[in-house]
């Protein structure tokens, strides 16, 4: 705790603040310090429980991603508070999880929006790598009528879902554009140069573009 203390710079703060993050440790700096410690799953289990957000992080980086039973999962998505907190430990510990599947169905359907955007973020998932028994007609049929009014955060995860579902998968690719055209979600987004804007439509038709130039 004391080095983390030490890595804090009030001007990452300030900046990591505005995107409702409350820690100001640079993330190279906290991935060199995970790096030297390796996987310690009791030291990570500590840190978790300071309540600090660089703590919280750097434990997510140490910890063992399949030792987690579901419940302790759903437990630490719920008290994660931070949006980078949340998102870690979604990408790097959940879907790595054995119990990723039943926490996807679950959180899916929870009613707390940051919740379900869990599940959201574990569906997408599936979309890319292992669509094999999804509903993806369901799961548009879903999009279609929640995105519009869901707050930010289940917002960006469904459209991630969308757009990924119409990158994926060209039987569905015309639906998915049309409903992002027609939902208008993101489309105003401020997005840097050089990079890919998060509008649906843009989103799926530059990676469509890429993968055709790349080749099977």
């Amino acid at each position: 705790m004391a080095e983390l203390a030490e890595l804090e710079d009030p001007k990452a703060r300030a900046v990591n603040e505005r995107h409702g993050d409350d820690h100001g440790v640079n993330l190279g700096k906290l991935r060199a310090i995970a790096k030297r410690l390796k996987t310690r799953p009791e030291l990570a289990g500590e840190l978790w429980a300071t309540g600090d957000t660089a703590a919280r992080l750097l434990a997510i980086l140490i910890c063992r991603p399949k030792a987690f039973e579901g419940d302790e999962l759903d437990a630490m998505l719920r008290e994660a508070r931070t949006p980078k907190v949340h998102d870690w430990l979604v990408n790097y510990v959940a879907k790595k999880n054995p119990h990723s599947e039943e926490l996807r169905v679950a959180w899916s359907a929870d009613p707390d929006p940051v919740v379900a955007s869990a599940g959201w973020a574990l569906t997408t998932e599936r979309v890319a790598r292992k669509p094999e028994g999804l509903d993806l007609p369901g799961l548009l049929d879903d999009i279609e009528a929640q995105m519009s009014d869901a707050p930010d955060r289940l917002q960006w995860a469904m459209n991630h879902c969308l757009a990924q579902i119409g990158i994926e998968h060209a039987e569905h690719r015309a639906r998915a554009l049309d409903i992002g055209e027609r939902l208008g979600v993101l489309k105003d987004y401020p997005t840097p140069p050089n990079c890919t804007s998060p509008f649906a439509p843009v989103w799926i038709t530059e990676m469509v573009r890429r993968q055709a130039e790349v080749g099977p």
